[in-house]
């Protein structure tokens, strides 16, 4: 009985000892080495019950850390989500690699030039899949999907020949000028990003509501869509860089990748050129998205650029010869009207003819102008336009349509006199890109030019010039 006492104090005495200094076994320090590289893991994990969910997550949140510079790429459930929602779309996700290779250098040196962090170039795959001709619901357009009036704020221009932004090269320069003007009104890369997708005024409200400047915090704040936009982003950068690790493959981009830019002064058709150089016009027009007509309308005082693909020295004479003759066309040039959805309802609905039984007009508000100067012109009281179009306040914007009753519905005999400015009292949640979008031909480069703002940050009260 003495010895098997002795043996099973032993025993405990060894296990004691074990449990104070434990001893890492093989299998366990090659996962953790597994773990914490910061290489891509192509080992797969070993299944380890309750605890690969936990792994898994820390590994994420390992490759999300290593490939972190300058714009926050946090780790959540709602990144996990787009993750795992992104990597089932392995040919989508593919054909984004590939194209990357043609597209990522034309968007780095568009954000390099404004002083945005390079990552903002995935932006495009969740906005477009990297199409310049995608057109979304409510009208948006191009890879970096401008809307019509945030596109002219920042100098993009569309007539009836060009929509620039469908220029890869153009609307990059104008979204990195966007994404200067947002991170120098809201201080954060993820409130700039989300600002992006649903305008700064609602970021800022949402801001306030939160009473945070973190994302996370303010998202419930936001449009549903915008709080899936930023961690569909977050994914997006992540398959990016660790692709190989979830089987995504590079596929070929269609379109060719090594290429010449000239500028021409004439008005050529793309199906020539291509025919003078050997190659389909779909090429051709795959490279130079923006010319709507599939002509490109240059002249001596505005050259257009046209992109090519590298071509033959024995090709250059017959190029020379389609660049130097004009296509046979109208010339005409004149600005594209608003393609933005919630613009042309808004026309449809001011252009319904007002059932009443008297004399009535409809008057567009014009810039600068209030209900006591419309009230002025039409020589009827303000509470009357107010009650004749059921206005809670006073505030009226240019644009909006007002209905005007009784015998004095044709407007007042009277001069108006106009000066070169006119002025504009900057509201709680106004932006420059928003209030050059309520004013034809201004943009946010001019606003700033006028007024000598250094910075796209207003405040409430400024009085700004614009012209008239």
């Amino acid at each position: 009985m003495r010895r098997i006492v002795l043996t099973l104090l032993s025993f405990l005495a060894f296990f004691s000892a074990q449990a104070q200094n434990p001893v890492k076994s093989a299998q366990s320090d090659s996962l953790f080495k597994k773990i914490t590289s910061s290489t891509p893991d192509t080992v797969p994990v070993p299944v380890v019950k309750d605890l690969l969910f936990y792994n898994q997550n820390l590994t994420y949140k390992l490759r999300l850390d290593s490939i972190q510079k300058t714009v926050p790429l946090s780790y959540n459930e709602y990144v996990q989500n787009f993750i795992d929602v992104l990597s089932k779309q392995k040919d989508r996700m593919g054909k984004m690699l590939g194209l990357s290779t043609y597209y990522f250098p034309i968007f780095e040196g568009a954000l390099k030039a404004y002083n945005i962090p390079a990552e903002i170039k995935y932006l495009p795959i969740i906005e477009s899949s990297m199409n310049p001709h995608a057109i979304s619901r409510v009208g948006a357009t191009g890879m970096w999907q401008f809307m019509f009036g945030t596109a002219k704020a920042y100098g993009l221009n569309m007539d009836n020949f060009v929509d620039e932004r469908k220029d890869p090269i153009q609307a990059s320069y104008a979204a990195a000028a966007y994404f200067r003007d947002a991170y120098e009104e809201l201080g954060d890369w993820l409130l700039a990003i989300a600002a992006y997708n649903c305008g700064k005024g609602n970021v800022t409200r949402a801001i306030d509501k939160a009473g945070s400047r973190d994302f996370w915090e303010i998202r419930k704040f936001l449009p549903k869509e915008t709080r899936d936009y930023v961690p569909a982003y977050i994914a997006a950068v992540y398959l990016m860089n660790y692709s190989q690790t979830h089987g995504i493959v590079s596929q070929a981009p269609s379109i060719n990748l090594k290429t010449d830019t000239i500028q021409v002064n004439h008005f050529v058709a793309l199906a020539d050129i291509a025919k003078a150089i050997n190659y389909d016009e779909s090429t051709l027009y795959g490279l130079n998205p923006s010319y709507k007509r599939k002509i490109v309308n240059g002249t001596d005082g505005l050259p257009k650029r046209l992109i090519l693909p590298r071509i033959e020295q024995n090709d250059f004479a017959k190029l020379y010869d389609v660049l130097n003759n004009d296509v046979e066309t109208d010339r005409s040039v004149f600005l594209a009207s608003t393609d933005d959805v919630r613009d042309l309802r808004k026309k449809a609905l001011a252009n319904k003819p007002i059932p009443t039984k008297s004399k009535s007009n409809v008057y567009k508000v014009k810039p600068g102008q209030n209900l006591t100067i419309i009230a002025d012109l039409f020589n009827v009281e303000v509470q009357d336009l107010k009650v004749w179009n059921d206005l809670k306040s006073n505030t009226v914007i240019p644009g909006q349509t007002l209905k005007i009753h009784g015998s004095n519905a044709a407007p007042a005999a009277k001069k108006i006199t106009k000066s070169d400015f006119i002025t504009y009292k900057v509201k709680a949640g106004d932006t420059l890109s928003g209030i050059a979008e309520k004013f034809d031909g201004a943009t946010v480069a001019s606003l700033k030019k006028l007024n000598g703002l250094k910075k796209a940050a207003l405040q409430p009260g400024m009085v700004l010039k614009i012209k008239s």
